[in-house]
C-alpha cells in the first residue's frame, strides 16, 4: 500500500497516521523513542503491507505485468492502489475525500516533529503538490512511477510502467475492488 491507503486504514489518530507514513522510513529511527500510538501506527503498515503481499488478488495482479517489469509491479500496484481508491472513495468511506484529504495534510504538518528528516522533507513534497489530489488523475500515477524508476539505483525496465497498466487496467481495478474490502476488514482487525 502507499502512503493514502496507510492512513486511510490507519488508526484513527494523528500520531497513529503518521506512523502509518512512517512505516516506510524506519531506517536509524529508534522506534522505542516515539509516542506509543505512532509505534502503533508502524506497527499496522507494517501489517497491512503483508497481509497486501499475500493476498490472492493482489498476486494475480502482479502477474499481468511484463516478465522484465514484473520485479517493480509491487511499487506500481501501491501507487495505483491510491488511484483506485480516491477513484472508488464512495465504496470505503462516508467521509468526505476532499475533507480527509485536507485532515491528513493539517496533520502531517502539526506533527512534523515526530518524523525523522527524510520522512518531514517528503510530506512536506507531499502537502505542497497535492500528492493525494493529483493521484486522482491516471496520468499523474505514470509520472510518480516515473521518478521512482528514475531513483532505482541500478539499470532497469521500470520507466513507461503505465503503458501496462493502461493495458490492463480493468483487471488491475477489479482485481483492486476485490480485494480492498478484505484488506480494509483486516486493518480494523488489527491490535
Amino acid at each position: 500500500m502507499n502512503h493514502l491507503a496507510h492512513v486511510f486504514l490507519a488508526p484513527d489518530s494523528p500520531e497513529a497516521r503518521v506512523g502509518s507514513i512512517l512505516g516506510d522510513f524506519t531506517r536509524g529511527v529508534d522506534l522505542s523513542a516515539l509516542p506509543a500510538s505512532v509505534r502503533q501506527g508502524v506497527r499496522h503498515h507494517r501489517a497491512v503491507d503483508s497481509y497486501t503481499d499475500h493476498h490472492p488478488d493482489v498476486l494475480a495482479s502482479k502477474q499481468v505485468f511484463s516478465r522484465q517489469r514484473r520485479r517493480f509491479a509491487g511499487v506500481a500496484l501501491d501507487i495505483l492502489y491510491d488511484h483506485f481508491l480516491l477513484k472508488h472513495w464512495e465504496r470505503f468511506s462516508a467521509v468526505d475525500q476532499d475533507a480527509f484529504i485536507r485532515l491528513i495534510y493539517n496533520e502531517l504538518q502539526e506533527k512534523e516533529h515526530l518524523m525523522p528528516d527524510k520522512m518531514a522533507r517528503v510530506t512536506r513534497r507531499m502537502v505542497w503538490n497535492d500528492w493525494f489530489g493529483a493521484y486522482q488523475d491516471l496520468e499523474n500515477i505514470g509520472y510518480a512511477l516515473d521518478r521512482v524508476a528514475g531513483r532505482i539505483r541500478f539499470r532497469n525496465q521500470f520507466t513507461g510502467m503505465i503503458t501496462e497498466i493502461r493495458a490492463h487496467q480493468d483487471e488491475l481495478e477489479q482485481n483492486f475492488l476485490s480485494f480492498f474490502p478484505d484488506l480494509q476488514e483486516f486493518a480494523g482487525d488489527i491490535e
